[in-house]
């Protein structure tokens, strides 16, 4: 197997400003030394511990341009890259909803996109059988024109519009396992059939206005939208039966060319942002599902994008489980949290009162 592992220095100097978790510093809100919870060392540790066990040998390293003007202008109007490169240059700013950047943002985020962009091109040419892109900004919460939640620009919406003009894929699948709804793709996408998007994410969380069950898609793209919304606490076991019961039948009926899965790790267990119980376990299942899924329906055609996760600790170790599997490799690093995160995973009549809700949602998704 190869894998490709997409990953830029400069990805890790993008800047935010004077923030507390959330909160704009200021007032009675204290500035933190990190800022933004999205801040570079949850992304550099993960690559700190693949070098460190050796699993970053077992990867094939490589590097890619920024994604260019046409490509970006594919999902983002002009009007607003201009803006946005004009404030970047000025020394930065704000655009949009908690999505602060210094000078420079600009073409920090169109590298990130062009990460993205290459490790899904990488895939669709035979060049490699998966992909990892270690992006950073973030980007599915990206409007077309809004930037939202610490997202610049929608770097897997730009990847896969770049793929779909060169002729590289007719149809392609995006699994979003970020904690926070991929409210972005979601809208590039919604009234496009050529485009599934299925958001598992906990319910509520951020944006708190999106990711309903009932929003399907429009138009040619009714049916193509999938939103899997689970409680707090929802754990290991009720992602994996979310998987099997909902994304992979949706996945069998769509027959993607492509999988692209938005790999955030906030729904782990000791993630500020969420409450939702994942292990570095219940990624490394997901990734492995994922790539059966793959496997069955398009030539193995996989290609992960990083997203969110925030707890600079524990992120690395969800992302090496990922990347052991993606990639085969033998060399491990066993989760230092393990033991204490099985004793502390919902029983089994929340387990019950998940499943439930699941089957509800397969109602709707799966009549029949």
């Amino acid at each position: 197997m190869t894998t490709a592992f997409y990953w830029d220095e400069r990805c890790f100097w993008h800047h935010g400003g004077n923030y507390a978790l959330t909160m704009p510093a200021g007032g009675l809100v204290q500035p933190m030394p990190a800022g933004l919870p999205e801040n570079p060392e949850t992304k550099r540790r993960l690559l700190n511990l693949l070098q460190v066990t050796g699993l970053f040998h077992d990867l094939s390293p490589r590097q890619a341009r920024a994604a260019d003007a046409a490509e970006l202008a594919r999902v983002h109007p002009q009007e607003f890259l201009r803006r946005f490169k004009a404030l970047s240059d000025a020394g930065g700013g704000e655009l949009g909803l908690r999505t602060p950047f210094g000078r420079g943002g600009f073409e920090t985020a169109a590298l990130s996109a062009g990460l993205a962009r290459a490790a899904l091109f990488d895939v669709l040419n035979g060049r490699a059988t998966n992909a990892y892109a270690l992006s950073r900004p973030p980007g599915h919460h990206c409007l077309p024109e809004f930037p939202n939640g610490f997202c610049l620009l929608a770097n897997i919406a730009i990847a896969i519009e770049a793929a779909l003009a060169e002729g590289l894929s007719e149809r392609i699948a995006v699994i979003d396992w970020d904690v926070h709804h991929g409210n972005g793709t979601e809208a590039i996408f919604y009234d496009r059939p050529e485009v599934l998007t299925i958001s598992l994410h906990q319910d509520r969380n951020y944006p708190m206005d999106t990711g309903d069950v009932a929003d399907r898609g429009a138009g040619a793209g009714l049916g193509a939208n999938m939103n899997i919304p689970l409680p707090p606490g929802t754990g290991h076991a009720g992602y994996l039966e979310a998987m099997e019961r909902l994304v992979l039948p949706a996945l069998h009926a769509f027959q993607p060319d492509a999988i692209v899965v938005a790999c955030g790790y906030d729904a782990a267990a000791v993630d500020p942002l969420s409450r939702m119980m994942a292990t570095a376990d219940t990624f490394r299942q997901l990734t492995r599902m994922a790539m059966e899924a793959a496997a069955d329906l398009c030539d193995g055609r996989l290609t992960l994008v990083h997203e969110g996760g925030y707890s600079e600790a524990y992120v690395p170790f969800c992302g090496h489980a990922v990347l052991e599997e993606l990639s085969g490799s033998r060399i491990t690093a066993p989760d230092p949290l393990a033991e204490t995160l099985a004793l502390r995973q919902p029983g089994p009549r929340f387990d019950a009162f998940v499943s439930s809700l699941i089957g509800e949602m397969e109602a709707v998704f799966l009549p029949g």
